[in-house]
């Protein structure tokens, strides 16, 4: 749910409270709030708070606003946190909403989207990924899916990883042979590719297995994903057996393999719960101001995996509020399981269930089991974040003491809170791209990387130069317009490292100097001699050129950074050289489908070939007709409108 949908339901109080109110002139803190207590309802809805600059401070839901706002006017019994809140809070804004239900996910939806400062922060908000059975196709096809569920079919998930998604589609290729080719791939083969030859996949694609055969393949993969293993394993092990007492040992020595295969998924699946088949396990974790929740994820009674999430909070806050405020987030654009496992018993925990249940159109239970196997999960789970966060608190203090080399290397004022890194590649100016990698006080920032096609008609091929001002000039550019030209949030890098020497970082100063921006530190990384890792050297504006001692820890993490962003850079080229070489002309032809790019493909050899016919020789193609062979003939020889 979104505030969209309830912009209908906004009270006058909003419009007071709102851009356009008074709220500007009047005075900040408790005494505006209690302006704007006056006008609002004993109603459910959600509330923004605003610092100065239209910051957003903190959005918070209530049974009843009235109530909920009116705390804020005390001058007494807050934390620290909510008093730096309220001092800070010079606008507000309203929205009401039928029930508490729907303020909890609009409350949700609003943090997950515009993060404001004192909420607590869901930071890791990557999707999950999924296994796609899909329901489109004669003969379906199995594949790893994240995003949105626009496709028909079966989904089961969501997998902790890539990884897991990845081993467990090898597993069931193995076990049901099932195809994962694409579409297009599938209605162009003529012959069983390498998978059918290692036993991977019963190539439909070309009759080597018939629709009912393929869908009794489908009907038994489909089972095992719902959590009916054992009925699927045993019914193997009766086919293999009579395909053995009929001396058949070929067709036993395949059902033999895809035992194996099943067998191989269950036991990489680690913990597999007897009486728990569908739940998610959540347990939280507090030390040193930091809070770890692991996550783990258990369908059709098997452990698909876990994630540990390191959400951003205030130190004042407990363990239960931390999670408690986690959870709204974490189920605001997914959907929940039939089993909510908790290791607190978090102040909206009834809520919360209500939420999850009218989401999900069935009943969600949410629970902090006391005994039994489901207490011994969600134990498994906290000891699981208890490791995590100590791995990572350990890991932030060596971090701590690197930045602060950092610092001191290149004479920051502080140790950097955001460090970019910006490479280029291409060959011979063929298919550029720039790509920008994003490291912190927590590591490397993976989901703010970011790839730059590089566009410039008047770029000469090979200009590197160029190339570097076009990525920068685009990245700060639209920093400075997202921003509003105020270099002061998390956006904005302390520091930016360009692969190069002193032309490169020339090319950097007179980007950030045209564009006004003074505040961001730029430094050179040159290759040492046959680009000896060790013997890098930094340049600087205003410093002579130097290099680090060789043994020098700041020097091997500056050499990790320059590592991965060359790293993301050479992949982002091959990914865009990759899908170059994939393209077919003759996916660009009107009224050319999949069934007759594959005759002409079959009667020619390859598409030049195609694209040097004559018209006749198109016309000669069966089932090609006048018409078509004629679009054909005018998309290759510059008449791609058919006009005489």
């Amino acid at each position: 749910m979104d505030d969209t949908k309830n912009s209908s339901s906004e009270t006058p109080a909003a419009s007071i409270g709102g851009e356009n109110g008074a709220a500007h002139s009047a005075p900040g803190g408790a005494a505006l709030i209690a302006e704007k207590v006056k006008h609002l309802p004993d109603s459910p809805g959600v509330y923004r708070m605003y610092g100065a600059g239209g910051d957003l401070l903190y959005v918070g839901k209530a049974r009843s606003l009235k109530k909920r706002v009116a705390s804020y006017t005390k001058l007494a019994g807050h934390s620290n946190r909510i008093a730096r809140m309220i001092a800070s809070t010079v606008q507000m804004e309203f929205i009401s909403t039928a029930t508490e239900t729907d303020a909890l996910l609009l409350e949700a939806n609003l943090i997950k989207r515009l993060k404001p400062r004192y909420n607590v922060l869901m930071r890791d908000d990557k999707s999950f990924p999924y296994i796609l059975l899909t329901g489109d196709h004669d003969f379906p096809q199995v594949v790893k899916h994240r995003g949105g569920r626009s496709r028909p079919g079966d989904y089961y998930g969501p997998f902790a990883s890539a990884g897991a998604v990845t081993a467990t589609l090898n597993a069931l290729q193995k076990a049901f042979l099932l195809r994962s080719c694409s579409d297009s791939v599938f209605e162009n083969r003529t012959r069983p590719c390498l998978l059918f030859q290692i036993k991977r996949c019963s190539a439909p694609c070309t009759g080597e297995i018939d629709r009912e055969a393929y869908a009794g393949l489908v009907t038994e993969a489909r089972d095992f994903l719902r959590g009916r293993s054992r009925k699927t394993q045993q019914q193997l092990v009766e086919l293999m057996e009579r395909a053995s007492a009929e001396l058949d040992f070929e067709r036993a020595s395949i059902y033999r393999d895809r035992i194996r295969a099943l067998t191989q998924i269950q036991q990489h699946q680690g913990i597999n719960p007897q009486t728990v088949a569908e739940a998610d396990v959540f347990a939280a974790w507090t030390e040193g101001g930091q809070t770890c929740v692991q996550v783990f994820f258990f369908r059709a009674g098997q452990n698909w995996g876990n994630r540990a999430y390191f959400p951003r909070h205030d130190k004042e806050l407990s363990t239960e509020e931390v999670l408690d405020a986690f959870l709204a987030q974490f189920y605001e654009d997914r959907p929940p399981p039939r089993m909510v496992l908790l290791s607190h018993d978090v102040p909206g925990r009834a809520l919360l269930a209500e939420a999850l249940t009218i989401r999900a159109g069935r009943k969600v239970a949410v629970g902090v089991p006391r005994r039994g196997e489901k207490r011994e999960l969600v134990n498994h789970a906290q000891l699981n974040a208890r490791e995590a966060l100590g791995r990572r608190l350990a890991e932030s203090s060596s971090q701590r003491k690197i930045l602060e080399g950092v610092a001191e290397a290149f004479g920051l004022e502080q140790p950097p809170g955001r460090i970019e890194v910006y490479d280029n590649s291409h060959i011979s100016g063929s298919q550029a791209v720039g790509g920008m990698i994003v490291a912190g006080p927590e590591g490397f920032v993976k989901n703010q990387y970011r790839k730059f096609n590089i566009k410039g008609e008047e770029i000469e091929p090979g200009d590197d130069y160029a190339m570097m001002r076009e990525v920068l000039t685009r990245r700060f550019t639209r920093l400075l317009k997202e921003s509003e030209g105020k270099p002061a949030d998390d956006a904005w890098p302390d520091l930016i490292l360009i692969d190069g020497g002193a032309g490169q970082l020339k090319v950097a100063l007179d980007v950030l100097g045209e564009l006004g921006i003074d505040s961001v530190t730029a430094v050179g990384v040159a290759k040492g001699p046959e680009r000896d890792a060790g013997r890098e050297r930094f340049f600087m504006a205003g410093r002579a050129d130097f290099m680090m001692e060789p043994r020098n820890p700041v020097l091997y993490y500056l050499q990790r950074l320059r590592d991965e962003a060359h790293r993301y850079a050479i992949g982002s080229h091959r990914a865009r050289r990759s899908k170059a070489i994939g393209v077919n002309p003759l996916d660009d032809v009107p009224g050319v489908g999949p069934g007759r790019k594959r005759a002409l493909l079959q009667h020619f050899g390859s598409a030049r070939a195609v694209a040097r016919a004559g018209l006749s020789d198109l016309e000669s193609v069966e089932g090609i007709s006048a018409k078509v062979a004629r679009a054909v003939y005018d998309h290759f020889h510059g008449n791609p409108d058919g006009t005489p």
